[in-house]
């Protein structure tokens, strides 16, 4: 058993020092997993690892410590919807009209033909995840750990308790459907 499931099963039996405890061993593994996530974004990208783990953080323990998970792979998968949905509103509060709507910052000196922003990709992947879970949770969840917070095949099976070969099942299921999904949207 992990520290961090003992320091989860701790907080559970309502030990206030856990969740102060919590914060130094997940929090480096949790800054990895962003950091990493974040270095596919857009050079212009205002989102730092830092700030959408602290964010993360803040949503899964904020004023209420005394959160009930049930194991480390059901605190990392919470941290990964927390991540998803950082991300996600990021993506549409840039994408107000306030803050420009659709337009994009272009750099004069190299004007090509725009893509398709990252936020536009977060929100369609977004919206596709949440008709996947509603078919397939398993594999949403899958989703949701491998893209948003980028622990490998193996790493998901075990937080989500699977054996790595289902897993696998699932992960190819859910990337062709979401890839069908998205292929639809365009």
């Amino acid at each position: 058993m992990s520290d961090v499931t003992v320091i989860l099963n701790r907080a559970q039996q309502g030990d206030p020092a856990a969740a102060q405890a919590l914060l130094p061993l997940v929090y480096e593994e949790l800054r990895k997993l962003a950091a990493a996530k974040m270095a596919g974004e857009s050079a212009g990208h205002t989102l730092q690892p830092t700030a959408l783990v602290h964010e993360a953080w803040l949503r899964l323990v904020g004023n209420e410590p005394s959160q009930q998970w049930n194991g480390r792979g059901h605190f990392f998968g919470a941290a990964a919807e927390a991540m998803r949905r950082i991300l996600v509103e990021n993506a549409r509060r840039k994408a107000r009209l306030r803050h420009g709507g659709q337009l994009q910052r272009v750099d004069l000196t190299s004007l090509d033909i725009a893509n398709t922003s990252d936020d536009d990709q977060v929100l369609a992947v977004s919206e596709a995840l949440d008709k996947l879970a509603a078919r397939d949770p398993v594999g949403a969840e899958l989703i949701k750990l491998r893209f948003f917070v980028g622990v490998s095949q193996a790493e998901a099976a075990q937080l989500l308790g699977l054996p790595e070969r289902t897993a696998g099942r699932a992960w190819a299921f859910a990337r062709a459907w979401l890839h069908e999904e998205l292929k639809k949207g365009r």
